[in-house]
């Protein structure tokens, strides 16, 4: 039976049979990896906390034919000893697995942008020195932007006009001049596209700086843009404080 050895974040569990548990994970290598883990839900297992979700791990897995096997377990990093004592740490935390799960759907296939921005969210989430609203955000719109769905918050989404524009719009990708605004399209304030410009580039400083209304605003369309390119709702962002 052919082994092999990845990295892997915890995204979700299920149970299996009376003592076992199917590890969905986001690989370094891999992309998403479901696999079995056999004896976890029993007491004697000497292994079962490292593979609950946010534990970083690095795994040793056997091929199967439908569902590999993990056959070894090193933890690399406890995120959730950050994350799992703080009620918002925790639910933006969740926000972020779950749409680290979404977002890279197909089994086996690389993803390893997407697992580096994961690992280094939750790094950040879990040091707990910035906003957990402000990680979540910044993830979000990273992940999109990584996953082909990079919106605009300068240029008019639609003919490429340089702003700042008044109007944004999620179906049509961000930003709307004048000119090609359409029905529906929402006025946020300019200090909320700035916002959300600098979430999205990683400038602190900027983001830090933001009234707590501009982070708000910022946060409806942050979650409005990641639905409409997920075409669903993000169950767990029902529990992250607005």
């Amino acid at each position: 039976m052919p082994l092999y050895r990845d990295e892997a974040i915890v995204l979700r569990t299920h149970k299996l049979g009376e003592a076992d548990r199917i590890i969905t994970m986001l690989t370094r290598d891999h992309g998403r990896v479901r696999a079995v883990a056999k004896g976890v839900r029993r007491t004697t297992s000497r292994w079962g906390s490292r593979l609950e979700p946010f534990t970083h791990v690095d795994l040793q897995f056997a091929e199967g034919r439908t569902l590999d096997t993990i056959t070894q377990a090193e933890t690399l990093t406890l995120f959730h000893s950050g994350i799992g004592l703080d009620y918002d740490r925790y639910t933006a935390g969740t926000a972020m697995l779950e749409t680290a799960d979404r977002l890279v759907h197909e089994e086996g296939e690389p993803a390893p942008q997407q697992y580096l921005l994961l690992v280094g969210g939750l790094r950040v989430l879990a040091q707990g020195d910035r906003l957990p609203r402000h990680v979540l955000d910044s993830y979000l719109l990273r992940s999109l932007s990584v996953a082909g769905y990079a919106p605009s918050f300068e240029a008019c989404a639609r003919c490429g006009l340089v702003g700042p524009h008044r109007w944004f719009n999620v179906s049509m990708g961000g930003a709307l001049c004048t000119t090609c605004r359409v029905p529906g399209s929402a006025t946020p304030s300019p200090e909320t596209l700035t916002h959300l410009g600098a979430l999205l580039s990683g400038d602190w400083d900027t983001v830090g700086g933001a009234e707590d209304r501009t982070s708000r605003q910022a946060s409806g369309l942050v979650a409005a843009y990641l639905s409409w390119h997920l075409d669903r709702n993000l169950r767990s962002l029902e529990y992250v404080e607005s």
